[in-house]
């Protein structure tokens, strides 16, 4: 599982609406919570944190918490 899907699950999100409201197909919902070689695009991401009413901030910091600068 992504660390979309995983966001995603912790949450409980209903995958379904979020297909409806963001208009991001089911499939695609698909690849992005359980595809790790599957990238997630900026506008898919807000489309997601909009129809969620989640702050996309927020869940860009937990989604892509991984992500480090260079020393």
């Amino acid at each position: 599982m992504t660390p979309l899907g995983l966001y995603l699950t912790k949450k409980s999100v209903n995958r379904a609406m979020v297909s409806r409201r963001s208009g991001i197909s089911q499939a695609r919902l698909s690849q992005l919570t359980s595809n790790e070689s599957t990238k997630l695009r900026a506008d898919e991401l807000y489309l997601i944190a909009l129809a969620i009413d989640i702050d996309p901030g927020e869940m860009f910091k937990e989604v892509f918490s991984d992500l480090k600068l260079k020393k």
